[in-house]
């Protein structure tokens, strides 16, 4: 949670009028490279929803993550709804393993029944922007993608495209809050 882009993206969302509640899984506390087991993280998901709505229970609440935290988010959501949640934003969602290209870790978003948006870049190395252009287009109405060119998962983009990667963290950050603010303003 103290990571630099997880850092920036709570500060850039923290200007554009959006408060953040971040934490860790178990495995990142305890400093481990091994991730937690399924059951562990979709637990530790569920006690940050309720701490979020603990703390501010008059405000939408999101959930979602980077890599890893969103995808076990959406499981999470997908095994039984979070509780107050109205979408999900994935941060470079991680549709398969790099250089494995399936749609397998995407079966289970079938199951989750409210919006969700998918920031990724073209690059991403762990989603094949064509396996994550047909999963959103099978999806519909509820999945929203927002390719980033030339990005990868980290969205980094190379110095010959011309931008810096904080140009694509503010792409990226306004794009999440104006789909945010649509998801409010359908929901009211």
């Amino acid at each position: 949670m103290t990571h630099p882009f997880m850092t920036a993206v709570a500060s850039g969302l923290a200007e554009r009028g959006i408060a953040t509640l971040r934490y860790q899984f178990p495995y990142m506390e305890q400093g481990s490279k091994r991730p937690d087991a399924p059951k562990l993280a979709h637990a530790t998901v569920r006690a940050a929803v309720v701490e979020a709505s603990r703390l501010v229970p008059e405000l939408a609440l999101f959930a979602g993550g980077k890599s890893f935290g969103g995808r076990m988010t959406s499981q999470a959501q997908a095994a039984s709804p979070l509780p107050g949640v109205c979408g999900l934003a994935f941060l470079g969602f991680p549709l398969h393993p790099p250089g494995q290209p399936s749609e397998e870790r995407g079966k289970h978003l079938f199951d989750v029944h409210i919006p969700m948006l998918f920031l990724q870049g073209t690059r991403d190395d762990f989603a094949s922007m064509e396996l994550v252009e047909a999963l959103c287009q099978q999806l519909g109405e509820r999945a929203t993608l927002k390719p980033f060119q030339d990005a990868d998962h980290s969205f980094h983009v190379p110095a010959r495209t011309g931008r810096k990667d904080a140009e694509v963290r503010a792409e990226l950050l306004d794009a999440l809050a104006a789909w945010i603010n649509v998801v409010i303003s359908g929901s009211s």
